[in-house]
Order: structure tokens, then sequence, then C-alpha cells
């Protein structure tokens, strides 16, 4: 059975810089899509960011696209979310999700193709 826990959340000023990981054990990451969802509160949970199994097709919402990067880590079976410039509406608790959906070089952040979700990390933009 696949886990996923995520760090690396904290407290941050608008415009600096945090890395997340997500870190899974149980089953290899190659098997998985894996993606970047947040919550805020009062919100409703949305996608982030998602990289396919082969790595080579990342998806970024429109809201973080040119500022987050989404990378995994073959060997230490880690999927990272690299967020500058932050935001203060970036603040959220960001969970890390799995997809067994699709094709080698599919992606997807629609929120029910995802079956194994991590416990999430906060993070906090503010001055």
């Amino acid at each position: 059975q696949l886990q996923l826990v995520e760090s690396g959340g904290g407290l941050v000023q608008p415009g600096g810089s945090l890395r997340l990981s997500c870190a899974a054990s149980g089953a290899s990451i190659d098997y998985y899509i894996i993606a970047w969802f947040r919550q805020a509160p009062g919100k409703e949970r949305e996608g982030v960011s998602c990289i396919s199994r082969s790595g080579d097709s990342t998806v970024y919402a429109h809201s973080v696209k040119g500022r987050f990067t989404i990378s995994r880590d073959r060997a230490k079976n880690t999927v990272y979310l690299q967020m500058n410039s932050l935001k203060p509406e970036d603040t959220a608790v960001y969970y890390c999700a799995a997809s067994l959906v699709g094709a080698y070089h599919s992606t997807t952040l629609a929120l029910n193709d995802y079956s194994f979700w991590g416990q999430g990390t906060q993070v906090t933009v503010s001055s």
C-alpha cells in the first residue's frame, strides 16, 4: 500500500521560497502520477501541479505557473514542489497525492483521479 508523507511547510514572508517534499513508501512512485493539491480555509481543495510517471510531462495551475516547479527523484522515491515568489494567497495546507489513471505520459489535476493522499503540510505566507 502506497503511503505519502509531506514535509517542508512553514511560515515564510511574501516573496520567499519553500520546497515541499513528498516521500513515498510501500511502492514505487514510478507507477503513479503524483500531484500537489492545496486547500485554504473555507475553500475547496484545488490542484496545484502534477507530474507524469515519465517525469517529462507536468501541469501547473494558472495561479502558480512560472513560480512553482514540480520534480521527482526516483532514487529517493520522492516528489518535490519548489515554490518561489510566494504570495499570501498561496497560504494553505498542501497535500501530496498519487493516481493510477492514464498512461506513462499522462497528467491529471482532477481531484477524483487520486486515490492516495498524504496528511498535508501547512504553508503560511505572511509578513
